[in-house]
């Protein structure tokens, strides 16, 4: 059976893509390195890593093994923080996955109650553009809990939120506010303006060209950010219109809101790898009353 010392040498010869560097990273000598890579190997019965004169690279064996590597190592360091926790030895400390939109538009207002309650357990916050890499992250044990957009094909413990609200952003004297009604705006409508859209890789870029496409259009984008909360201050400003989550707006937001028509929602959830440990239980339930309380999304 592979040992974490063994999984640990394996993941920083690949990051670091040397022998050399990693030994010296890891405190051994190279030749202590190289065994034990070598038992590894045997171990899983093929071979890890390709051993170039420049570089080392991962085999397709290595790839497919290094994050099953990477979530045992994980695992471990939260068995031992939660160990720790138990005799006082420590304060706590809670990793939450998200997404950069729920991490500016959800996550404050929580956070804050959260730490009201638990004053001494530290959050540390991991970001990711889309929420395909946030799941992705959340299988690779890089967090405790992630919260984001409800997640495909999750065989974990999951939690539905709430269901997040998309509205669309413009200058306040924007021709598009004039021709809203109180309904709303139908998208098609705004089929020939220029967009404030997001960077490809950031998951709202999904969100925009899906719900154009829905409405007969290809948006045309006038700046593309990856900040998600610079798109509404673009919009505002006169640059184009914008399609954003309504809970990432401040409260004194100086442009036009409009209600799609239909209406332009996403599922948001919370959801971790194995039956949640008791800090993050407690995470879980500041988020319920959260939602219960229609406070996460507009």
């Amino acid at each position: 059976m592979p040992t974490l010392r063994q999984w640990e040498y394996l993941i920083t010869v690949v990051e670091l893509g040397s022998f050399t560097r990693a030994a010296e990273s890891l405190h051994v000598t190279q030749p202590a390195l190289s065994h034990q890579l070598r038992t590894l190997e045997r171990t899983v019965g093929g071979t890890l890593l390709e051993r170039l004169p420049r570089s080392v690279n991962p085999t397709p064996l290595g790839r497919a093994v290094l994050p099953h590597a990477k979530a045992a190592l994980a695992d471990a360091e939260r068995a031992l923080c939660a160990a720790r926790r138990a005799a006082g030895l420590e304060e706590g400390e809670l990793e939450v996955a998200t997404v950069y939109s729920v991490g500016i538009g959800v996550l404050p207002t929580v956070l804050r109650t959260w730490r009201l309650r638990h004053p001494d357990v530290r959050i540390r916050l991991r970001e990711h553009r889309h929420a395909d890499q946030l799941r992705d992250a959340m299988l690779a044990g890089e967090a405790d809990i992630a919260v984001g957009p409800r997640p495909r094909d999750w065989e974990g413990t999951l939690h539905e939120l709430d269901t997040e609200e998309f509205v669309v952003v413009a200058a306040r004297d924007d021709p598009a506010a004039s021709r809203a009604d109180r309904d709303g705006i139908d998208l098609s409508h705004l089929a020939d303006r220029d967009w404030i859209h997001y960077a490809q890789g950031n998951g709202l870029a999904d969100v925009v060209d899906s719900a154009c496409a829905a409405a007969g259009f290809r948006p045309r984008p006038a700046v593309r950010t990856e900040q998600s909360a610079a798109a509404p201050v673009l919009a505002a400003s006169g640059l184009g219109v914008a399609l954003v989550p309504a809970n990432i707006l401040p409260r004194e937001f100086d442009g036009a809101v409009l209600r799609p028509k239909p209406a332009i929602t996403r599922t948001l959830a919370a959801y971790t790898r194995h039956d949640p440990d008791p800090l993050t239980t407690a995470f879980l339930r500041v988020l319920r009353e959260w939602r219960s309380e229609g406070a996460l999304s507009r």
